[in-house]
């Protein structure tokens, strides 16, 4: 991201960062503050340890022949037909199921499938996420931060949203009730609309690489204690 953006010309920007992204987005930040004007976080990992059973099960051995069968011919169908069940039962993976199955739709060969294995292994176990942002939330004291969840999400729960809200000083919380792991899917226009106020309503951080030491030698936000 550091390189593209290199590329591109800009300095810096606003992250909006999705699921895994939520927590490539705050890494970002953490190491390129001067770069960082906004957070944004969609149902971002990295928060707490409790997560999906079905992300827990694709961190055992094994996970890539199971991805591997999904793409195999005639297993569309019943896929299918689960999808349609988790909708008719009421379930709240059914309002994922879609994404999921076109993210494993997206997993067209063992290359890319190891490669999104093993990025999720980095990040999950059989115990659940094996990393997490709280001990570094201080450090967006003054950075304008939005979290965006779905009041049903099954990937990542909203609890999380509360954990990352209570320790992100000064960040704005929104919960789209309905909506599960992809509200930018079900619930677009709310999104647009809560993504746009944010941006309207908050000046871009200024960071300056002696406030930015401050912080971390003090270890917590200014003021406090």
């Amino acid at each position: 991201m550091r390189d593209l953006l290199g590329v591109l010309d800009i300095d810096r920007v606003t992250l909006v960062g999705h699921s895994l992204g939520g927590g490539i987005a705050m890494q970002f930040a953490y190491q390129y503050p001067e770069r960082t004007e906004r957070i944004v976080l969609v149902g971002a990992g990295g928060v707490s340890r409790s997560v999906s059973p079905a992300l827990r099960a694709a961190s055992l051995p094994g996970a890539q022949l199971v991805l591997g069968m999904l793409g195999l011919p005639g297993m569309r169908t019943p896929t299918e037909a689960a999808v349609w069940a988790l909708r008719h039962l009421d379930h709240p993976l059914g309002r994922d199921a879609e994404d999921l199955v076109r993210i494993v739709d997206a997993l067209p060969d063992a290359t890319s499938r190891s490669a999104f294995l093993r990025t999720l292994r980095a990040v999950v176990d059989w115990r659940g996420q094996v990393v997490t942002m709280l001990d570094r939330c201080y450090l967006t004291a003054g950075m304008p931060t939005l979290l965006l969840w779905g009041g049903d999400d099954v990937i990542v729960p909203v609890e999380h949203a509360q954990l990352a809200h209570e320790a992100m000083p000064g960040s704005r919380l929104e919960v789209f009730d309905g909506a599960g792991h992809f509200p930018f899917h079900t619930h677009p226009d709310e999104v647009l609309r809560a993504l746009r106020e944010f941006l309207a309503d908050t000046e871009p951080a200024h960071w300056s690489a002696a406030e930015w030491r401050a912080l971390l030698r003090r270890g917590r936000v200014a003021g406090d204690g």
